[in-house]
């Protein structure tokens, strides 16, 4: 028997991990970049990295939900859930290692089946909504991370969905590939108004939204793991310059204000794009004027704007989640919240 958690979270480009005790109450959290995108070897690196720092005692159960498996290091999805499970099994011990698979919750090791494959793969928006779903009779939740939103009305205790695989949730766009840090500015906005004129951007990889919300000063530093486009420092100056690029620009120092200016626009344009996909889950009819925005995600400081424009009260996830506070220097619970919720989740299997 064990009375300690560990919940993971393994994405396309970060490790989330969130150790937990046997009351609930999170005790430690972090997060690693990691490139999964160029092998299985990324994750076994980071893993054990992980494990050091949260320094939980043994026995541990572990309990795993994942997006990694859509990275192009594998040749499908399947193959990516069968790969991230197998190296998983081999880092952290067959033992005790619980898999969330959607509707079929959470399945220890030995009982997950090739079959349960495709409910397991990209499913770490359903822990965190299900979460939410025992917390609050009714909800707008949204999770904006570093690099997608998830949008899901739930009420009745339950998570209403249409999608379930990432193609079926981009179609009913529960899904948004948007998010706060490594999105390309190219993908936002195809023009900009600058100096009395709208300006077609570059379709190149020259700044993220991480510049963007480094330059309306939103931006929570550690929540930008990777590095910036152009390998520059993650500064206002950094951001301006990569701003600028964009436009075929160069920045001099005297101009800041106006890349403020374009930043402003650029927020606002992902704020518009999540709206819409906003009004599109609204327009179903299942909740009513009242039920609340709940954010989560390190994007979340994007949320409380986007809740008055729907009218909306916001409430944070980390209402709900005991344990560290959130801070500007330090991963909060609402920041890492599928690997939180996983880890719940697994308190009543102990």
């Amino acid at each position: 028997m064990t009375d300690t958690l560990i919940g993971w979270d393994i994405g396309g480009a970060h490790v989330k991990a969130a150790h937990l005790d046997g009351t609930g109450k999170v005790l430690a959290l972090t997060q690693e970049a990691c490139a999964l995108w160029r092998g299985i070897q990324e994750l076994e690196q980071a893993i054990p990295n992980i494990l050091a720092r949260l320094a939980a005692p043994c026995p541990v159960r572990h309990a795993v939900t994942m997006t990694g498996e859509l990275v192009d290091a594998f040749a499908d999805r399947r193959n990516g859930v069968q790969a991230i499970i197998a190296a998983l099994g081999r880092l952290l011990g067959h033992a005790d290692l619980w898999v969330f698979a959607g509707p079929h919750g959470l399945l220890p090791l030995d009982r997950l089946a090739p079959a349960h494959y495709g409910a397991v793969a990209s499913a770490n928006w359903l822990v965190s909504a299900s979460f939410i779903a025992t917390q609050c009779p009714a909800a707008l939740f949204i999770d904006l991370g570093s690099t997608t939103a998830d949008i899901l009305p739930v009420s009745g205790g339950k998570v209403h969905y249409r999608g379930y695989s990432d193609f079926e949730r981009l179609r009913q766009e529960e899904l948004v590939y948007t998010g706060v840090v490594r999105t390309p500015v190219m993908a936002v906005a195809e023009r900009v108004p600058f100096d009395g004129d709208m300006i077609l951007l570059a379709a190149e990889h020259f700044a993220t939204m991480a510049d963007v919300y480094r330059l309306t000063g939103q931006l929570p530093e550690h929540a930008d793991q990777w590095p910036s486009a152009d390998n520059g420092e993650k500064s206002t100056a950094g951001s301006a310059r990569r701003l600028a690029r964009m436009l075929g620009c160069d920045f001099t120092g005297a101009d800041l204000a106006a890349w403020r200016q374009v930043a402003v626009y650029l927020r606002e344009s992902q704020l518009a794009k999540l709206h819409w996909a906003c009004l599109r889950q609204l327009s179903r009819g299942s909740l009513d004027e009242s039920a609340p925005l709940v954010g989560a995600g390190v994007g979340r400081f994007v949320l409380p704007a986007l809740a008055a424009r729907l009218a909306r009260p916001y409430v944070d996830i980390g209402a709900w989640l005991t344990g560290l506070p959130d801070d500007q220097q330090a991963f909060g619970a609402a920041d890492l919240a599928p690997a939180v919720a996983v880890a719940k989740l697994a308190l009543d299997l102990m």
